[in-house]
């Protein structure tokens, strides 16, 4: 026996919460119900089963939900006709126009900067209103640096969410390219650990980013492009270049157990370098920190874990293979003119 089919189930369900939006006349709850309703209906999130049901059903109900799930792009739009329109005078002056207000939220802003003290997690958030004013509100996503840059977690939040957090301004385009990206990559990771909250706000979060005009997809970080603060060092730029190369696509993570896995593992295992950057580099690392946010935790971790670093850039035993062949090219090659 196959498995049940609870679209039936789900349906009587959005049928019954349809019933109480019809009388909220709220075009952001009813977006936040068809998002959460496509969440239910799959592990593809399409709706598409309660869109088969409900386009057989000529209810109001039926056609709130049809209406809502096209404005997260999940339906084609419900068809209007004059029957429609003039068959539902208890709705008052205006009828159902609050429903066509549905999809069309526009941006008014946009922020961006880390979720935690050490960069761990970043938050990309989008505001945005609706063309009579009203509901206004924040898409908000959390998106993974430790782990590869995925969405993890997204909500849709009220303006005052912004009071308590550490954000910058930011080009709605651009922000909006950063969310396409993480969810981007969130759906390519098998079994991605994401939070429980997010795919019920997955499609009006996704929906609100693909209504940004232009949105700049792939676009790096600019934290190592607006680093302002290199030592006068002999070997500063070169101590700098191998941090880059460290840090990757993930430039704003840089908490203690990444500078001991930077300082203790990776460059004594893979970095060739100059005795002028191994000596630069901590204070390379302490002006970096800085550049972060000067967390006194970090910035300890770069003292206490330098202290070695000498002696660990020359302990052969803690070479890499492609380092090892590597050192064995430059020797053969000799000294450069």
């Amino acid at each position: 026996m196959g498995a049940k089919d609870n679209t039936s189930d789900l349906y009587r369900e959005a049928v019954r919460q349809a019933r109480d939006l019809l009388r909220w006349r709220s075009p952001l709850r009813a977006e936040l119900w068809a998002s959460r309703l496509a969440a239910a209906s799959g592990p593809e999130g399409t709706a598409e089963p309660l869109v088969r049901r409900a386009t057989k059903d000529r209810t109001r109900e039926a056609r709130l939900l049809l209406t809502a799930l096209a404005a997260l792009s999940l339906s084609a739009p419900e068809p209007q006709d004059e029957a429609d329109t003039t068959e539902r005078p208890a709705q008052g002056a205006g009828g159902e126009a609050w429903m066509g207000l549905m999809g069309r939220a526009r941006v008014e802003g946009a922020w961006y900067g880390m979720a935690d003290l050490h960069g761990e997690q970043a938050l990309a958030i989008l505001s945005f209103v609706y063309p009579n004013g009203k509901e206004p509100h924040l898409a908000v996503v959390a998106i993974d640096q430790a782990h590869g840059g995925f969405a993890v977690d997204a909500v849709i939040e009220e303006p005052k969410f912004l009071d308590d957090l550490d954000v910058r301004p930011a080009d709605p385009a651009l922000v909006a390219g950063r969310i396409l990206d993480a969810f981007d990559l969130t759906d390519a990771v098998m079994g991605a650990p994401v939070a429980d909250t997010l795919p019920a706000a997955r499609a009006i979060v996704l929906a609100r980013a693909r209504s940004v005009e232009h949105p700049l997809r792939h676009v790096p970080d600019d934290t190592v492009t607006s680093f302002a603060g290199l030592p006068d060092l002999p070997g500063a730029d070169e101590a700098f270049a191998t941090l880059v190369e460290f840090v990757g696509d993930r430039p704003s993570w840089w908490s203690p157990a990444r500078v001991t896995q930077f300082l203790t593992s990776w460059l004594p295992r893979e970095a060739i370098l100059s005795d002028a950057a191994v000596s630069a580099m901590p204070q390379v690392l302490r002006a970096w920190t800085r550049h972060l946010g000067d967390r006194p935790e970090v910035l300890q971790r770069v003292e206490a874990d330098s202290r070695d670093l000498p002696q660990a850039m020359a302990d052969e035993l803690r070479f890499s293979l492609a380092k090892r062949l590597r050192l064995a090219e430059l020797r053969h090659q000799g000294p450069q003119d």
